[in-house]
């Protein structure tokens, strides 16, 4: 986990649940991951530093037109078409992509397409998050959303979580503006605050969740993890 941190200084606006992310990742990745993996939009490979040494082989998939660096990428396709035979993966894992394709259901369709029966997805997709890659940038996401679009294509939910409360939500969100709305010359003073904060803000968090439970209803992101049943 360690390496995949690196990507996420403390400094940078999103180090707070980066870290909670990749946790609940690992956590999941640790009980159902192994064999042949799938990344659906891997862009740089960054999380075959989090979870690579779960499995037998990482395929990252990405397409000829992303803004990451290619020459990592293993598949060029997308995640509606992937150039590989039925049920050739033992798992997949895809963190926010869905919200950047019009057409999730067609997408998860395909997942399902390559993934071996009983094997298992991982998907990460926002419910309040800033705009961001634009234009593609299309929809967010409720856990009631994601559990029908799950269930309609075949898949069977294992775990679908809230992984956060109101105030990392809201935090994190802070940094990304307050970086927006700062001029350039100053913002490197903004820096030691972001830093701080990537500390403060899980211990906040972890407070505020077991006082009101209900502040799981502001997360940033829900993660998922189904499973391909066998017929």
């Amino acid at each position: 986990m360690k390496a995949y941190l690196r990507h996420y200084p403390r400094t940078h606006p999103a180090a707070a649940v980066a870290r909670r992310s990749a946790q609940h990742i690992r956590a999941h990745a640790e009980r159902h991951f192994g064999g042949r993996l799938l990344d659906i939009g891997c862009g740089s490979k960054w999380k075959q530093d989090l979870v690579g040494d779960l499995v037998e082989e990482y395929v990252g998939l990405d397409h000829k037109d992303s803004m990451h660096d290619q020459t990592v990428v293993d598949i060029f396709g997308t995640a509606y078409e992937i150039p590989e035979p039925d049920e050739s993966f033992d798992c997949i894992i895809c963190t926010s992509v869905l919200e950047h394709l019009e057409e999730p259901r067609a997408a998860l369709g395909e997942s399902f397409r390559v993934l071996k029966p009983e094997g298992h997805v991982l998907y990460t997709a926002p419910m309040f998050w800033h705009l961001h890659e634009q234009p593609r940038d299309f929809y967010r996401y409720t856990e009631y959303s994601l559990r029908y679009l799950f269930e309609s294509v075949g898949y069977e939910i294992v775990t679908l979580d809230p992984m956060s409360g109101f105030w990392m939500t809201m935090l994190s969100e802070w940094n990304y503006y307050a970086l927006v709305v700062t001029p350039r010359v100053l913002r490197p003073l903004l820096r030691p605050l972001i830093a701080a904060g990537s500390f403060i803000i899980p211990l906040i968090d972890r407070l505020e969740t077991r006082i009101n439970p209900r502040s799981h209803e502001w997360t940033w992101m829900h993660i998922v993890v189904a499973r391909k049943p066998r017929e």
